[in-house]
């Protein structure tokens, strides 16, 4: 299954300062250019976005590298819950995005993530996993669930494929400004 961009709904889960800095070193900075691609490109394309916070009091805001990216219509949700579709405020906006395909970026990839991947897709949303704007604090964890969630039906792709199925064709008016991105 591609995605298809009048279909998609991109959301950004959980990517805030004290968070990113409890990753890996360089994982918190691909993750942020990864996401700030896709960000570009659904700025440029017209998909929706959505962006959640897991206790912003103790986990921080939003990275500001990406909050900047963020039309001034969308505010983040904050949310206590590990699966974002566990929130009503979340699902709500789902629903009024009226999308049927959900793009999943974020932190940390096993817990609300994963969480969210399944809840969505026992909803019956697709789902797909940017297998390269996501993270967690240990590589096993990351693996793990990205396993989980292949074996669940969750379809796990990246960032390039998704920019390429969201154009369809190097005929499309911003196929120039996507390919750029990509470094």
């Amino acid at each position: 299954m591609l995605t298809n961009i009048k279909e998609s709904l991109l959301v950004v889960i959980d990517v805030q300062e004290r968070l990113g800095a409890a990753m890996p070193p360089g994982v918190r900075k691909r993750v942020i250019e990864q996401i700030s691609v896709l960000l570009t490109a659904a700025n440029n394309l017209d998909v929706p976005v959505m962006v959640t916070e897991q206790y912003p009091k103790g986990l921080g805001l939003t990275e500001p590298a990406l909050k900047s990216q963020l039309d001034a219509d969308v505010k983040p949700i904050e949310k206590t819950c590990f699966s974002c579709a566990k929130s009503p405020e979340f699902m709500a906006m789902v629903e009024k995005a009226q999308r049927k395909q959900v793009i999943l970026t974020g932190m940390e990839t096993h817990i609300c993530v994963l969480q969210t991947a399944m809840d969505l897709q026992a909803a019956g949303y697709l789902v797909f996993v940017i297998e390269d704007a996501v993270s967690s604090r240990a590589k096993g964890n990351q693996y793990n669930a990205l396993y989980r969630m292949r074996q669940a039906g969750v379809i796990v792709s990246n960032v390039e494929s998704v920019l390429f199925e969201w154009l369809g064709d190097a005929s499309h008016q911003s196929f120039k400004t996507i390919a750029k991105l990509i470094v």
